[in-house]
């Protein structure tokens, strides 16, 4: 039987380049983990996700490469996650999935749009369908609740009105996918800014998970983000789905301006020789 876990409890990598031993202990909704170039920022995050790809268990492992994932919920067996990728490189010339899906697809970021419009038109459907059930209800309370049911999506329109605001874009909330009117002109997600793409991109993934809890990887956001948007970042992710933990790298102090502090982890300070100390559970 498949048990979810609620968040991320603790993340530890033996013998890590064989230099390091790596122990951090996380928080259930924010974490930043800071530091110089070349100390392991990106390889923690990434080795995190290839095992949350890779295995199963209590105690997520993979003894090879020494990565060992604690969940919240000792019989957990899995826990929901995404990964933002920030950077709009242009798509490999062999990336024929993402070029024969659609034409206007020539980024990563253009690829990750792509992928989020079928699961935000899920989310309109799973959503509806709540309603549906809420409003056929005899019980009072469950028709009052109905209305409720689609406040997230609300926010997340009028926060990316008020972001696209400075060059008049609005998100068209006649259509069922993401587009955009500027200036009576319809305008695709794929025609957007590199830093408006991104922006959309971790917004949106937040939205689609429903409220539910998951894990939100992001290798420094603000690549391309305005610092207005980098000060927001977190607030507004949080505002769209309260039970995501975000484990996050950043080089950007706007990212933690407006009250994330005491979530900054340095990687000096999760980090031992190895053979030096052990790491203890």
């Amino acid at each position: 039987m498949e048990i979810q876990a609620n968040y991320i409890k603790r993340i530890e990598i033996h013998a890590l380049w064989n230099r390091f031993n790596i122990a951090w202990d996380l928080r259930p909704d924010v974490n930043i983990l800071s530091g110089i170039n070349g100390v392991g920022k990106s390889t923690i995050l990434n080795r995190s996700v290839t095992y949350l790809e890779q295995t199963t268990g209590e105690v997520k492992s993979d003894e090879k490469n020494g990565v060992h994932l604690f969940f919240d919920n000792p019989q957990a067996t899995y826990i929901p996650y995404d990964v933002i990728r920030s950077y709009d490189r242009p798509l490999v010339q062999g990336d024929f999935t993402a070029r024969m899906a659609d034409p206007y697809v020539r980024s990563e970021l253009d690829w990750q749009l792509y992928l989020l419009q079928r699961r935000y038109l899920d989310y309109q459907v799973n959503v509806g369908n709540r309603m549906i059930d809420l409003l056929s209800s005899p019980n009072p309370e469950d028709n009052q609740r109905a209305g409720a049911l689609s406040a997230p999506k609300r926010l997340f329109q009028e926060l990316i009105d008020q972001l696209f605001s400075y060059t008049g874009k609005r998100i068209d909330r006649l259509s069922n996918e993401i587009a955009f009117i500027q200036d009576d002109e319809r305008l695709l997600p794929y025609q957007l800014s590199s830093g408006e793409k991104q922006m959309l991109v971790i917004l949106l993934t937040a939205l689609v998970r429903n409220g539910q809890h998951c894990v939100l990887f992001m290798d420094e956001p603000e690549a391309s983000l305005h610092i207005d948007w980098q000060q927001k970042l977190i607030g507004m992710i949080r505002r769209l789905n309260p039970q995501v933990q975000l484990i996050l790298t950043t080089h950007s102090p706007a990212v933690i301006m407006e009250g994330w502090m005491d979530a900054v982890t340095e990687v000096s300070d999760i980090s031992c020789g190895v053979g030096k100390q052990a790491i203890h559970n």
